[in-house]
């Protein structure tokens, strides 16, 4: 059963907003009482919250759908319909928000950062306060707007100053144990190391955190051994050390080529070539492996590395290693601004605008853009005079205007909103914007009905 969980595809929906109420004051002494009808609460939010309690993903991993709750309808009376709570999910520090894409929506690192993966709808409007000078009492109501549904990728990535990578078995998960509090299962086989583990260790006035990442292997960045499930832990680490086993038994081995194998899995995996590296060489308390670091440093060194030889048996040369570690770790905080510590991507609520576009199609004429695609959202079909209400805003935006320019005609197929979820129509101008003489019932339209009259078998 897994225990640690990284990874995580979240289906989240978000609550539906409620309905508006039409509805008509009626009490004694008051027979023209006015409309009354009260709005529709929101729709809850689905919500990403930083929690520092939290270290891994599984909750979701075994519970990948969340659904916020619906607002209620609104009532008469001028009673508003109570909004939804909102569904709060707790993530650890370091949850990347992405789409399936991978295109990335927000990285939630502080504690109580937050994200609203997926948005609560709108309440509707009841008819008190769609009434107008012109329209005094009108007989419909605007619908909740549809909550907001994503499909989203939570991906946790260790929030470490220090990465420390090598091989399996080549004591990362000793050397933590040694230099912090932390307390990781070791043992003397490979991929004893199963999951990230994090020890907080302190240099002199510098206190800083290590990261023991699971042992790669060659092929790890293409998804071989436990690589490319835990690469990602590396990412945010500014200070990257190889941890070299200069006791290994295994034949065909030695330090110099194992750098060179795990540099080439992080070059693969890419992102990580600016980041300063430094050399621990393990195990020197093996007689055998003090000797095979004393050959071998003249060479890393002549690359260009900062050796260190230790052991994490004794602790010897753990304090210099320490240090080293400090000091490229004050480095990489002096450099980075503020804002990229935190590493958290803002995506601004929609707002509102007049855009909208008109397009001409094999089936038709498509009109998308936010007004006109929620206002056919809201809008209950099965009452004329919303219908007619809806042909209102549609006019005052200007889009039967610019349906007429880009050259259609009356009886033409209009359809508003993507291809997967559009309202289709035939489409008259004669329905005028600016009608306000409705002489008709609450709840008719005149200016439907004079159009059914004109086509051919209207009016009977």
């Amino acid at each position: 059963m897994a225990t640690f969980v990284d990874r995580v595809v979240l289906h989240a929906q978000g609550g539906d907003g409620g309905h508006g109420c039409a509805s008509i004051l009626r009490e004694k002494f008051k027979p023209l009482g006015g409309p009354d009808g009260g709005n529709g609460g929101r729709g809850g939010d689905v919500v990403a919250v930083v929690d520092p309690g939290v270290t891994t993903l599984l909750e979701f991993h075994h519970g990948p759908h969340r659904r916020a709750g619906s607002g209620r309808p609104g009532q008469g009376g001028h009673r508003n319909g109570a909004e939804a709570e909102d569904i709060v999910l707790r993530v650890p520090s370091g949850t990347v928000v992405t789409t399936e894409s991978g295109e990335v929506l927000a990285d939630l690192v502080a504690p109580g950062a937050s994200y609203v993966i997926a948005q609560g709808g709108r309440g509707g409007l009841g008819n008190a306060a769609l009434a107008s000078p012109r329209r005094k009492a009108p007989g419909f109501a605007l619908l909740g707007e549809p909550g907001q549904h994503r499909d989203v990728v939570l991906e946790l990535k260790t929030v470490a100053d220090v990465a420390l990578v090598g091989f399996p078995s080549a004591g990362k998960s000793s050397v933590v144990a040694a230099m912090s509090a932390a307390r990781p299962k070791i043992a003397d086989y490979p991929f004893t190391t199963l999951v990230p583990n994090l020890g907080v260790v302190t240099a002199g006035d510098v206190v800083f955190t290590v990261a023991d990442v699971p042992g790669l292997i060659p092929g790890a960045s293409e998804g071989k051994g436990l690589g490319l499930e835990f690469l990602r832990h590396v990412e945010r680490c500014s200070v990257l050390v190889h941890v070299l086993d200069c006791a290994t038994m295994e034949p065909g081995r030695d330090p110099i080529d194992d750098l060179d194998v795990i540099e080439r899995e992080l070059e693969q995996y890419g992102g990580l070539a600016e980041r300063p590296r430094l050399v621990a060489l393990n195990k020197i308390d093996v007689p055998d492996g003090r000797v095979l670091a004393d050959l071998v440093r003249p060479v890393l060194e002549e690359r260009g590395y900062r050796v260190f030889e230790i052991s994490a048996a004794t602790h010897e040369g753990l304090r210099p290693l320490s240090f080293a570690m400090a000091e490229l770790v004050v480095a990489a905080r002096r450099e980075a601004a503020p804002e990229e510590r935190e590493r958290i991507i803002l995506t601004p609520k929609a707002v509102d605008d007049s855009g909208f576009t008109v397009t001409a199609e094999a089936d038709g004429y498509r009109v998308r853009g936010m007004r006109p695609e929620r206002w056919v959202r809201q809008t209950d079909f099965s009452n004329d005079e919303a219908v007619g209400y809806l042909a209102d805003r549609l006019a005052r935006l200007g889009v039967e205007d610019r349906l007429l320019d880009v050259g259609a005609r009356p009886g033409c197929t209009v359809m508003i909103g993507p291809d997967d979820n559009a309202v289709v129509f035939d489409w008259y101008p004669t329905i005028s914007a600016g009608d306000g003489a409705h002489a008709s019932p609450r709840g008719t339209d005149v200016r439907l009905d004079a159009r059914l009259e004109e086509l051919p078998g209207g009016g009977s």
